[in-house]
């Protein structure tokens, strides 16, 4: 019996890159896992710090007449875990949210609503407020939606459900800033041979914004381009979807990748077909 010669070792796709995550560091593991599980070195410095808002009046008072609304509307994880932390602090259960209709944009919304025991009844085809909006065009008019998002959003869903003919309330559930630790760290790292990144990775216009804000504009002339020399010279960005894209190019900065499916998996699936070469 002869013995069989030893496998080869599979190269992994991401092997010898690195990767800057600059989502949320509450919510940076599940990027970073999948990034590092093919091979990438991950340098984790968040662009956005999730907070909460100045006060939460506005979203109480909508959550304690949650019977008068026929459909809630929630745009992110963050903005699931605000609802049902203002709930629970409300003393109001899953039996208060019963006869609504919920639309989720993105499947970890979707999952972390359904993990609260409550059904979700939209989740549009693509993840982005345009395709929100289709998915709720022919059920919409005449009714009552509470939006639940962050301070600061695209303004897509209330103003086009409104021209539908729905009566839209917005409220404030979380507010995303910028981490000022961040800047030192991120200058460091560019300005260093040795530690300079390969990629750089962003997964909303919050986070395209927030980068070149602690860039500073001494980095970028305050203009919307950079100048000729730019720090980021030679690292690729890569972005979740359409509209991150679309922020990137506004500021003057390329989209070198882009997720197809806008998600954080989708995202990680761009980057494993990124060349080692760069």
């Amino acid at each position: 019996m002869t013995n069989s010669p030893p496998l080869a070792k599979t190269k992994l796709p991401l092997a010898g890159l690195r990767i800057v995550v600059g989502r949320a560091r509450h919510q940076a593991s599940a990027l970073s896992y999948g990034v590092r599980e093919l091979g990438a070195q991950i340098i984790e410095i968040p662009f956005i710090e999730i907070r909460k808002p100045r006060s939460y009046k506005p979203l109480d008072a909508a959550l304690k007449k949650l019977h008068t609304y026929d459909w809630l509307i929630l745009t992110s994880v963050n903005g699931v875990e605000a609802v049902w932390g203002r709930l629970h602090k409300l003393r109001l259960t899953k039996r208060h949210l019963k006869h609504l209709k919920v639309a989720a944009i993105g499947p970890a919304t979707k999952k972390a609503i359904e993990k609260r025991g409550i059904k979700v009844n939209v989740v549009p085809e693509e993840y982005v407020a345009e395709s929100v909006v289709e998915s709720l065009r022919k059920q919409i008019a005449g009714k009552r939606v509470l939006l639940a998002r962050a301070k600061v959003a695209r303004d897509v869903i209330p103003r086009e459900l409104r021209k539908l003919g729905a009566e839209v309330d917005v409220v404030e559930a979380y507010e995303t800033v910028i981490p000022q630790s961040s800047r030192a760290r991120l200058r460091a790292i560019l300005k260093d041979s040795k530690r300079r990144p390969h990629v750089i990775t962003f997964t909303s216009s919050s986070t395209v914004r927030n980068f070149v804000a602690l860039l500073g504009k001494n980095v970028w002339r305050g203009r919307p381009r950079p100048r000729k020399t730019s720090p980021i010279d030679g690292i690729r960005l890569a972005s979740i979807g359409p509209v991150t894209s679309s922020t990137l190019r506004e500021l003057g900065l390329p989209v070198d990748v882009e997720a197809k499916e806008y998600t954080i998996p989708g995202l990680i699936k761009a980057l494993a077909r990124v060349e080692p070469g760069l």
